[in-house]
């Protein structure tokens, strides 16, 4: 599976959607898409996910770059993996990156999806949730399936 140019391509989606959002929002700035459920709302996160380590710009900037070089490190047994795991770690990777560039631009990302009963997030919070999931599923299936061949 490509991993190179599926990261890339969400990374592009990624920067796309907050330029679309710097373009035609303010800072603060929502918008309701389902009053009292969803809106896009425009916010600069200064740490991770739910806000945790706020102004820790160079440690996130640091550990995403480590994972990045731990990804091409590892690339080759990447591409020995079942297809989940690849996509898992190019979803997370892209997902990475595009916040990253957030990082080393502004020492902010930008988030705006506003779920009201949620932190808001960005497209690569997806990817890389999404990332994760795939890999953290590959590993539970093949564990599943270990067990059942050893009964």
């Amino acid at each position: 599976m490509p991993v190179l140019p599926i990261s890339a391509a969400v990374v592009i989606l990624d920067r796309l959607t907050k330029m679309l959002v710097q373009n035609h929002m303010t800072e603060g700035m929502s918008i309701p898409v389902i009053p009292g459920l969803m809106s896009f709302t425009y916010i600069l996160n200064p740490g991770a996910a739910f806000g945790l380590l706020e102004h820790r710009r160079l440690f996130f900037i640091a550990m995403t770059i480590a994972v990045i070089v731990a990804v091409f490190y590892l690339r080759h047994r990447i591409a020995e993996e079942d297809a989940t795991v690849q996509l898992g770690v190019a979803f997370f990777l892209g997902g990475a990156a595009g916040n990253l560039i957030d990082r080393i631009e502004t020492g902010y990302v930008i988030d705006f999806f506003d779920f009201h009963f949620w932190p808001i997030f960005n497209v690569a919070d997806i990817f890389i949730c999404v990332g994760v999931g795939l890999i953290v599923w590959n590993i539970i299936r093949d564990e599943f399936r270990k067990t059942q061949t050893s009964k």
